[in-house]
């Protein structure tokens, strides 16, 4: 036993001094290359052809090192902190409006005001070009800069000028700017007489609040179960995934364990209060832009057999960050942890690795693992959540997305029709019940022919590069009659694709029309009228068999529900790429 002893000690001891001189040599690599980046700079400072903008230079060199960890650990210049700021409270202070860039006018308008907010209040309209901020000029200004300027101090007023395109009139307004939050619960209601619906966008500070409230008057109006619609909800505030989370499970369940290298990294978040409904039937609505405080949401609702997720795979956001003061104002975030879910599971979805590249790779499924949730039905780690029932959302076709997006100068024809459309009705029916008359679609048709818009076909593009390939493979020639006979039926044709995708494209021009009437809670609204992966969650819900069946424990299986620590496993070093999809201690 003696020499057991003995020997153990000196495997201790040489293990020890072994991470003591590998220590001491990451110190001394750390120390070295420091020193010589300072060098590099003194020496380009002192010799270099033109004076150095030192912001500039060395903002470089940090961003660079950054980027080679992984996209979420970013540097916030003196300058940018405020949109740090913003992403973690969901606040600034300004008009509470929408800007958008005009490019036929070469101006920035008006694109939504938000309800209740000075823009609104004020009498501002989809569509007013801005011409002045008090004394100064925005007419050739970029979108970036008019908002700099509509934004301050909570509090300050500036008189703002504006044209009416509708009328040609110069109108000037006296706003008083004041804190904006952007709304984080858009629009709730009833559907079908008890089911409650609640569109939910992101977890900002309070936002569990605001959520236990609707659900209390959802449960007065008679809602006996729920639908929780996260689609596109890109994350936020960790502690509000829990506290939300709460409204339906027990108090003191760990619903999320946060495991990073450092002890002050990790953390257990549990359920503190006792809840408010743990019987309701809930289905969640998720979608690939469902992220980070959203997928912890709908993990661990999944896990705990607590609802059915329907819908498609979420994004795979498995990364949490913390925000850190710098010197002189300046911010960083870092990536320190992983989070896993109650089954013990990442969901990360992308494997990061290190290189100048920044190269990146989906983790394929084969090298995913299986877990289990309470009731034993069989999930996996590292590809987001996959739906219980999975029900694709429609596809945009390429024409819609062209009228409806910003950015070109065909694309403000629809903006354009809006406006005047605004101008020409004051008042519509209620948004769920408006439609535009037949009148109203052919003379939207025949305003989108007359333009002269055009919009990028993938038909063309694939073809385009099918003839490139023939050509290249030398069997362009043989086949040019076949290539010639298929670009004749694939000539654009605009009034073709208006025509064939006319129930789509009249849908969002509602949307557009209703929104600057009932702002985003009524373009919502609308929208469910046509939302077939809402249908089949309310359908679940209507067949209370089909809903116990789809959460039923898999048999044979291993049905022992493991407690987070015991389960999950480090995947490594990942992170991903979008910025909405970020989550911090605080925000994501």
């Amino acid at each position: 036993m003696k020499k057991c002893i003995i020997l153990f000690l000196s495997v201790l001891t040489m293990s020890l001094a072994a991470q003591a001189q590998k220590n001491k040599d990451h110190n001394f690599e750390v120390g070295k290359h420091l020193d010589i980046f300072n060098q590099v700079y003194k020496n380009l400072e002192l010799l270099y052809v033109d004076t150095l903008s030192p912001k500039e230079t060395i903002g470089t060199g940090i961003n660079a090192m950054l980027r080679s960890l992984d996209p979420y650990t970013e540097y916030y210049a003196q300058d940018e902190t405020k949109n740090l700021r913003m992403m973690l409270t969901g606040k600034y202070a300004g008009i509470g409006a929408l800007i958008r860039q005009h490019q036929k006018l070469k101006r920035i308008v008006i694109d939504e005001p938000y309800a209740n907010m000075p823009a609104a209040e004020v009498g501002l309209k989809k569509g007013d070009v801005i011409l002045s901020i008090d004394d100064s000029m925005m007419t050739d200004k970029t979108v970036s800069y008019v908002s700099e300027h509509l934004r301050g101090e909570p509090g300050t007023s500036f008189l703002l000028k504006v044209m009416r395109p509708s009328t040609g009139k110069l109108m000037s307004f006296k706003i008083t700017r004041r804190n904006i939050k952007l709304p984080e619960l858009p629009y709730y209601g009833i559907k079908e007489g008890d089911v409650g619906y609640i569109n939910f966008n992101s977890f900002t500070e309070g936002c569990a609040k605001d959520m236990r409230r609707a659900l209390i008057d959802l449960k007065k109006q008679g809602a006996k179960s729920l639908v929780l619609d996260l689609r596109g909800n890109g994350g936020g505030s960790e502690q509000e995934a829990v506290d939300i989370l709460n409204l339906w499970l027990p108090k003191g369940i760990t619903v999320v364990e946060n495991r990073g290298k450092f002890k002050h990294a990790s953390k257990e978040y549990k359920t503190r209060v006792e809840p408010l409904d743990t019987v309701m039937p809930i289905v969640v609505l998720v979608n690939g832009e469902t992220a980070s405080a959203s997928e912890i949401t709908s993990g661990a609702i999944q896990d705990l057999d607590r609802g059915i997720i329907l819908g498609t795979r979420t994004y795979g956001k498995g990364l949490v960050q913390i925000p850190i003061d710098l010197p002189y104002n300046t911010n960083m975030k870092v990536t320190t942890s992983k989070y896993y879910i109650p089954s013990g599971r990442c969901i990360q979805a992308i494997n990061y690795k290190k290189g100048s590249g920044g190269y990146r790779e989906h983790i394929p499924d084969s090298l995913t693992k299986v877990f289990f949730t309470r009731n034993g039905r069989e999930v996996r780690d590292g590809g987001g959540i996959k739906p219980d029932v999975e029900v694709k959302g429609d596809t945009i076709p390429n024409i819609a997305f062209y009228l409806s997006a910003s950015g070109q100068d065909s694309t403000e024809v629809m903006f354009d029709y809006v406006v005047e459309y605004i101008a020409q009705h004051p008042t519509i029916a209620p948004a769920a019940e408006f439609h535009i008359s037949d009148a109203d679609w052919q003379a939207f048709k025949e305003r989108v022919i007359k333009s002269g818009f055009t919009y990028d076909p993938v038909s063309k593009k694939q073809f385009a590069e099918l003839v490139k390939t023939a050509k290249f493979e030398g069997y362009y020639d043989d086949a040019k009659p076949a290539f010639d006979e298929l670009e004749k039926k694939l000539n654009h044709d605009v009034a073709f694709g208006l025509d064939r995708n006319e129930e789509t494209i009249r849908r969002i021009l509602e949307s557009e029309i209703i929104s600057a009437y009932y702002y985003q809670a009524g373009a919502i609204e609308a929208s469910l009228n046509y939302d077939k992966q809402l249908k089949e969650a309310i359908r679940l819900l209507k067949n209370p068999e089909e809903y116990k069946k789809l959460l039923a424990p898999q048999k044979p299986k291993d049905t022992s529900f493991q407690p987070i620590k015991l389960r999950g496993k480090s995947t490594g070093d990942i992170t991903l790429k979008e910025k909405k999809m970020e989550i911090f201690s605080a925000i994501a």
